[in-house]
């Protein structure tokens, strides 16, 4: 069940809470154990959802999941207030550093980094066209809330605080996430940035990862020396369900202390790179062939692994044949990785991966004879006759020998281009074909 907090001292918060109770259909019930103030008295439940109004501002209501029927998740419904125009916007509870607008010092509330990805997509649905959607850092209380938890905002000032349609947005959004489990299984923490988080904010729209806690550059600056905020950096994964961090920007005390407490910083290619790909399998690559951060790609077999068994992949760990892959390169560089990264379960690379190069992991020989197939195909592109053996890739062509020219009385400039392009020429009132300076060459390639 998912509880919401709506606040009478926040005019949006009221609003949106009226859009919930009319967007679908909610029975009011009494609750004479606590006070009015506290969430008591009137209340509302519909399939998935209880609502509860209390006089304070959200930020100063610890322990809230209390006044609620067992809740699995709570939002509260909130005004954003800032210079950021028009907005939808989410983030998790919580001071890195002094506690000035609610909560207390250095403490996290859980966060709930799934449903704040399902609730990004939500807003995108729901949101008027003036409005942008995003995420922000970590700030303010409350600190303990007794669920995983996040705001919920509209934003940013009076005008859209009293906009209907937004309002009604955000309800929506809200209501879309009946159902919903407040964490997965890929969670990582962010720190560094700015308080407004694009990168954090891709990584979850364009991955399989969602994100906890994020402590931006001014909540690193509040917190202070990380080795004395090691109970709160820890917090931060802990009440993320992570183990995995990115971090933006050079903080390498705080990197230190991280590794110190067990955890594991990464880059946001790492994030991209393992998205779909079973983390067990993932690391046994990175172990046996090399990582993520040196050039490991994974290809389609890596994808395609059913890593939720506990099953150990089995694969081959084959090289791949140099020669033959800078011929291949040399004619598409982007289908030659394509051709790897089809049969493959993961492949080295360099030039920020964009180059296949080095060993592959395989199931078995027959994706080792599908890669060079492939690699084969391409050479038909360039070469006029290929033909593969066991051990080897033999190529012919017919091309053009300058030396040939040269004997003929042909001085390098227009007409050797001419010529290697096809077309004859005329030397001293004399005709000379193409076919006059062309020679078979022959190229093997072991594979």
């Amino acid at each position: 069940m998912i509880a919401v907090v709506v606040s009478r001292a926040d005019h949006a918060s009221e609003h949106i809470g009226e859009y919930l109770r009319s967007e679908t259909g909610w029975t009011a019930h009494e609750d004479d154990s606590r006070p009015d103030a506290d969430g008591g008295g009137r209340f509302y439940r519909t399939e998935g959802f209880e609502l509860r109004e209390f006089e304070s501002l959200h930020l100063d209501i610890e322990h809230v999941a209390e006044a609620f029927s067992n809740p699995d998740l709570l939002v509260f419904a909130s005004r954003h207030s800032g210079d950021t125009g028009p907005l939808l916007t989410t983030h998790f509870t919580g001071n890195f550093g002094p506690a000035e607008y609610g909560g207390e010092d250095g403490t996290l509330a859980e966060s709930s980094p799934n449903a704040q990805a399902e609730l990004l997509r939500a807003f995108d649905d729901h949101a008027p066209e003036s409005y942008d959607v995003g995420m922000e850092c970590t700030h303010h209380g409350p600190s303990e809330v007794g669920v995983p938890s996040m705001f919920v905002e509209l934003g940013s000032d009076e005008e859209q605080w009293h906009d209907s349609t937004a309002a009604r947005a955000v309800a929506r959004a809200i209501l879309d996430l009946r159902g919903v489990e407040p964490t997965r299984e890929r969670q990582l923490v962010g720190f560094g940035g700015g308080h407004y988080v694009p990168r954090f904010e891709r990584i979850v729209r364009e991955t399989d990862w969602a994100v906890g806690h994020i402590a931006s550059d001014w909540n690193l600056e509040t917190m202070g020396p990380p080795a004395e905020s090691r109970e709160t950096i820890r917090q931060a994964f802990e009440r993320s369900g992570a183990e995995y961090a990115v971090c933006e920007g050079e903080y390498p005390e705080l990197e230190s202390v991280i590794s110190a407490l067990g955890y594991r910083i990464v880059s946001e290619t790492w994030v991209r790179e393992v998205s779909g790909v079973p983390l067990s399998l993932v690391e046994t690559l990175e172990t046996e062939l090399s990582s993520v951060e040196s050039g490991l790609r994974f290809g389609a077999a890596a994808r395609r692994f059913d890593g939720s068994k506990g099953d150990k992949p089995e694969f081959e760990l084959v090289s791949l044949p140099g020669d033959l892959l800078d011929s291949a390169t040399g004619i598409d560089r982007e289908e030659t990785r394509a051709a790897v990264a089809e049969h493959a379960i993961a492949f080295e690379t360099d030039q920020s991966g964009t180059r296949v190069v080095g060993r592959a992991a395989v199931r078995g020989p027959d994706e080792y004879d599908a890669i060079i197939d492939a690699l084969v195909a391409l050479l038909d592109r360039k070469y006029d006759a290929v033909e593969r053996t066991p051990d080897e890739v033999v190529v012919r062509e017919v091309a053009f020998d300058p030396e040939k020219a040269r004997k003929l009385g042909i001085s390098e400039g227009p007409k050797f281009g001419k010529l290697s392009s096809g077309t004859a020429v005329t030397v001293n009132g004399r005709t000379i074909s193409p076919d006059a300076v062309r020679t078979d060459r022959t190229h093997t390639f072991p594979i």
